[in-house]
């Protein structure tokens, strides 16, 4: 009787142990797995299908969205020509090249471990060969998912939308107050002067509609709801301008542009104009959607809708 109660004990002892260094293995495959997931690579699902790139990745080509990239801390080491021309961005890209998706030798020099761009950008395949290259579509994604999902390719996501939530809920206070100070049915047009054109904007083409239209819900004129909202802008003449002039209008001005129609009479006679109810931007900081663009394009809205 008693041999049984040691052979129960045994076999019981037994057991016990083997159990701890079942959980004992277990638990350093999943650190093992951990660690090659950080110093490795991942496969992110893109618009074009699975793609392995870097877990964290060190050195960045930027051929679009560079400021989604700069808010979540990543390193950037090559950009586009707009985003390097970016007085918004020039600060935090002092060091940085400014690139082309047509000097691939370039490109390659700066021995990139990750390229992001717009899926209308040139040489994808070529880049694609040079590092892991990632497509995003403008305008697939709205422009606050749109950051979510570089924060995902980043493995950035939890910090992406922490930022995102807080923002938003930002933004629509802001819109609640600019509506009770301008009113409900007060208009707002986004204009942009760009060599001898004149553009109005819809509601997601950066300059700060996303924020006016999609989280302020602010109106914009029945003749910018016509014919840019589908497309997001649309081309305009100088004579016509009065026609898509809301009760505020946004002018998001380049100085290199002609902007000789803001002495003409048929702008002076804008009532936006003579009421003194044009803001304007600097077009080069007012371009994008990102976080550092939306930030700006935000306090921007909140002094001037807003001061006394």
């Amino acid at each position: 009787m008693k041999q049984r109660k040691h052979l129960l004990l045994l076999t019981m002892l037994l057991f016990a142990l083997l159990v701890v260094a079942a959980c004992g293995s277990n638990t350093d495959a999943e650190q093992a797995d951990e660690l090659e997931s950080e110093d490795g690579m991942i496969t992110y699902e893109s618009e074009t299908g699975p793609i392995e790139v870097p877990a964290n990745p060190q050195r960045v080509v930027a051929l679009g969205f560079t400021g989604n990239i700069l808010a979540l801390d990543v390193n950037v080491v090559g950009v586009d020509t707009w985003s390097k021309n970016n007085p918004n961005y020039e600060q935090l890209l002092q060091d940085v090249t400014e690139v082309s998706e047509e000097n691939l030798e370039q490109i390659m020099e700066l021995d990139p471990d990750l390229i992001i761009a717009y899926s209308t950008v040139q040489n994808a395949e070529q880049l694609q060969e040079i590092a892991p290259t990632v497509l995003y579509t403008y305008n697939n994604l709205d422009y606050l998912e749109q950051h979510v999902e570089i924060g995902k390719l980043l493995n950035k996501e939890e910090e992406a939308q922490a930022w995102v939530d807080d923002f938003k809920a930002r933004a629509e206070q802001a819109g609640e107050e600019i509506k009770e100070k301008i009113g409900e049915d007060a208009t707002v047009s986004v204009i942009e002067t760009f060599e001898d054109q004149l553009y109005v904007f819809g509601n997601n083409w950066g300059r700060g509609t996303e924020i006016l239209y999609q989280t302020m819900d602010l109106a914009m004129p029945e003749r910018v709801e016509e014919m840019a909202l589908a497309d997001g802008y649309y081309a305009l003449s100088f004579e016509a301008l009065p026609e898509f002039a809301g009760d505020y209008i946004i002018l998001s001005k380049n100085d290199e542009a002609d902007n000789s129609f803001q002495e003409t009479n048929t702008y002076q006679s804008i009532p936006a104009v003579q009421n003194g109810q044009v803001f304007e931007a600097n077009a080069k900081e007012f371009y994008f959607n990102d976080p550092l663009s939306l930030e700006l394009q935000l306090e921007f809205f909140k002094e001037h809708f807003l001061s006394e």
